[in-house]
């Protein structure tokens, strides 16, 4: 006797996203926490001519495939969701609301949005109190040089997180790295008819640089041994396996 229900046959539309080749990566990116943009042409040309079949797809599982407003995508689990979640540290989400605000700088246009390492840990140093900085990393931080040291190192973890997340495009091996349409889910709370940029900008020296929003879904392997800065391959076929089990 088959096991398989086919009382509710799988619609053709359906089948033909998930029969799509680039499902696969596409889904395991997803799971991982990952948000999709244009940058990643050929999977957000997938996900927008199937959107709303792989929204049912994915409301099977209790998660959300969200479109944002700027047409980046990513899941959204519901509190009875089986797939894990994340919070970010305040570090991790305030480094992201420095890079919006770079995103929205009118030096991206200038720079083609490409940015240093260095002047992105400049911005976050000039922009964010320096004392709730160091604090981030130690919390009896006596403003050392070692502290800052420590600092740096931080910002730059923050950075892989947000890499892995599809925040950024690291460039080759340089410390370059160009800034993606996806560090909008740092900016849900400044969408409004105010200047988006010095709304950001308050938010950051106010020390509001947080998600308003769910928890993003991941693999536990997503932030382990996060020093290693394993290469992406590998990193999801260790989603794969989590999913798996």
């Amino acid at each position: 006797m088959s096991l398989i229900n086919t009382e509710f046959p799988l619609p053709l539309r359906l089948a033909e996203a998930i029969a799509n080749p680039l499902f696969p990566r596409i889904d395991t990116a997803l799971r991982s926490g990952r948000h999709i943009s244009a940058d990643d042409f050929e999977q957000h040309s997938a996900l927008v001519e199937y959107h709303n079949e792989l929204e049912i797809f994915y409301g099977r599982y209790q998660v959300e495939l969200i479109k944002a407003p700027e047409g980046f995508f990513y899941l959204r689990p519901r509190p009875s969701a089986d797939i894990g979640t994340t919070v970010l540290s305040e570090l991790d989400m305030l480094v992201g609301k420095v890079l919006c605000y770079l995103y929205l700088s009118p030096d991206r246009l200038a720079s083609e949005g490409v940015f240093a390492m260095g002047e992105l840990q400049e911005e976050v140093l000039s922009l964010a109190d320096e004392k709730q900085l160091l604090r981030m990393v130690n919390s009896r931080s006596g403003g050392t040089d070692l502290d800052k040291k420590k600092l740096l190192e931080k910002i730059r973890t923050s950075m892989r997180r947000l890499r892995r997340l599809g925040m950024i495009t690291a460039l080759g091996n340089s410390d370059k790295f160009r800034v993606n349409e996806s560090v909008f889910r740092f900016a849900a709370d400044v969408r409004s008819d105010e200047d988006p940029r010095a709304v950001q900008l308050r938010m950051i020296q106010e020390g509001e640089a947080i998600f308003h929003d769910d928890e993003m879904p991941s693999s536990d392997s997503l932030f382990e041994d996060i020093e290693a800065d394993l290469d992406e391959e590998q990193l999801e076929l260790e989603v794969e396996d989590d999913l798996q089990r």
